[in-house]
């Protein structure tokens, strides 16, 4: 996937919006401002939450880092050309997502959750 597919992927999820920070990120966001990913606007890189039981698993691998100052809410970043394939980037964007819509209130979470 290149950076637009991924950018359009994370608008697809139920919710999502965009917003430009930090001079040059470009932050999908849930629920106002509950991040789950995070891309350079160069498309340089790409970071997002996992499930925090797969958090080392992935950082293991090659091109898969921890993020700078997210790692400890166990986020990973990687640059590109991505190296993970398309399917399985689309799962764990997901997957970010929904580890974030889980953290919400409960009448926040209504339509939200896939």
């Amino acid at each position: 996937m290149n950076e637009e597919q991924v950018a359009q992927f994370c608008l697809g999820l139920p919710g999502a919006r965009e917003d430009y920070k930090w001079g040059g990120v470009r932050v999908f966001s849930i629920a106002g401002n509950k991040m789950f990913a995070l891309q350079n606007l160069r498309g340089e890189s790409l970071a997002f939450k996992v499930d925090r039981e797969l958090f080392l698993g992935y950082v293991d691998r090659p091109g898969i880092a921890p993020a700078p100052y997210l790692a400890r809410a166990h986020w990973i970043i990687m640059h590109s050309p991505y190296p993970l394939g398309a399917d399985e980037l689309k799962a764990l964007l997901q997957a970010s997502h929904q580890l974030v819509v889980s953290k919400l209130p409960k009448r926040t979470q209504v339509g939200l959750l896939l």
